[in-house]
């Protein structure tokens, strides 16, 4: 087992390639990146796994998939909340 980086773009919707039984840990800016630690088995299989970013106060569909974490930018100016949804 391994924590594994990635680099997210702060946009709405989004797939990511991480080992299959990948687990989610946190979402942070790292200086100027967002990035979402996972929990991971290296040596299995590649999964795509889809990723969508809500800021606050915009619009969410009824069900937006399994809550991730929060992070901010701009100081707190801004704050985003991380879901996975299906691809």
């Amino acid at each position: 087992m391994r924590i594994w980086k990635c680099k997210l773009k702060v946009t709405d919707e989004q797939v990511v390639e991480l080992p299959d039984g990948a687990k989610f840990l946190d979402v942070q800016m790292q200086g100027e990146d967002c990035c979402i630690w996972t929990l991971c088995d290296e040596t299995a299989p590649p999964k795509s796994r889809g990723i969508a970013i809500y800021g606050t106060g915009n619009p969410m569909p009824e069900y937006p998939g399994e809550y991730i974490a929060t992070f901010q930018m701009a100081g707190g100016a801004l704050v985003f909340h991380v879901f996975e949804i299906a691809v």
